[in-house]
């Protein structure tokens, strides 16, 4: 099987900040697994939240990852390749859905069908509103006109502020996103607040560490709290379900398409609900994650629809609602105008 891969930029549409840094771009790296005249194709999208970075990504891709001789069920490919990625969670989902893109063509079938999904159509998707120029938000409330759920991030000193902004253009439901921005007292003023706006959950108010006061605050809260940063792995999960109402699931985050849907199983074992979020990233990481939306509550999949570059064609939206791309594998063809990538 042949390895090759891409660094490339992809520029965001605004600026997009959140509670701790903006970015007007990121960079990522797509990776491509070749054999008997099949592409298979996966993304790794790095978060300097996590340690990690392209450079990092590129410095292990050059050193080489040896695949099995023999193809082998995507199960065994995770379970002998992923180790040599040196924990980097972001190149290790970019395998696992590269391999699992090449083994479902091989076998003629949709991703989806992998597991056990049925249906094209998942959950409608929010659309995010990220933190920056007060003066852009009646703009970006009606770029999001399409859709039907706002995703709001907040954490800062302004948030009040920019819910009355988005408040006078819309009444559309909200999530919110606080990405750790807030302590126990300011979280619970805040979602107290906030049940007043039709706001229909919170996503990570409080930081990581502070497990043991986000408890404190769900038994506060009118509104649920979903984990994100405080729910990586499928091993997260007994540790946070007390304290939390749901979790957020991202394939950067969990690396590996199969640790995904056990987190999935995981998380319906112990009552929680569940979103699948993104990063910012192309319709080839927005289109894995789709494969597995049906099984869940909530989407949060517009990482492409921030973009002005995505080179792919993948996911689509009808109506707000993510739809699957037919065919098989993963669905995704490259854009004819994007030259240099596969």
């Amino acid at each position: 099987m042949k390895l090759s891969y891409n660094q490339y930029d992809v520029h965001c549409t605004h600026p997009f900040g959140i509670s701790r840094n903006t970015h007007e771009s990121y960079p990522e790296i797509f990776v491509y697994l070749e054999k008997d005249g099949l592409i298979g194709r996966g993304e790794a999208s790095p978060s300097d939240r996590y340690g990690e970075s392209a450079d990092l990504i590129l410095n292990t891709l050059g050193k080489g990852i040896q695949f099995p001789e023999a193809i082998v069920h995507p199960n065994i490919f995770e379970e002998t390749v992923l180790s040599q990625c040196n924990g980097l969670k972001a190149l290790e989902v970019a395998l696992s859905i590269a391999y699992l893109d090449w083994w479902t063509q091989n076998n003629g079938m949709p991703m989806k069908d992998f597991f056990g999904v049925t249906t094209n159509s998942g959950p409608l998707t929010s659309f995010t509103i990220a933190i920056g120029n007060m003066d852009l938000i009646a703009q970006k409330v009606e770029e999001a006109k399409p859709y039907h759920i706002l995703k709001v991030k907040l954490g800062s000193e302004n948030d009040k502020e920019i819910i009355h902004a988005i408040r006078a253009e819309t009444d559309k439901v909200i999530r919110v996103d606080a990405n750790e921005g807030w302590d126990l007292a300011s979280g619970e003023i805040m979602c107290k607040w906030l049940a007043d706006q039709n706001v229909e959950f919170v996503e990570q108010p409080l930081p990581a560490d502070k497990v043991h006061d986000t408890a404190e605050l769900k038994k506060k809260s009118p509104i649920p709290l979903i984990a994100d940063e405080n729910c990586l792995i499928p091993e997260n999960i007994p540790e946070i379900a007390h304290a939390f109402d749901g979790i957020n699931i991202k394939l950067m985050k969990c690396g590996s398409m199969l640790k995904a849907k056990q987190m999935i199983d995981m998380a319906r074992e112990v009552d929680l609900q569940i979103m699948l979020g993104c990063m910012v990233e192309s319709s080839i990481g927005i289109t894995a994650a789709a494969h597995l939306a049906p099984l869940v509550d909530f989407a949060d999949l517009d990482g492409h629809l921030l973009i002005d570059n995505d080179p792919y064609i993948g996911m689509q939206i009808e109506d707000g609602r993510v739809i699957i791309p037919n065919g098989d594998g993963l669905g995704v063809e490259l854009n004819s105008k994007y030259k240099g990538l596969k």
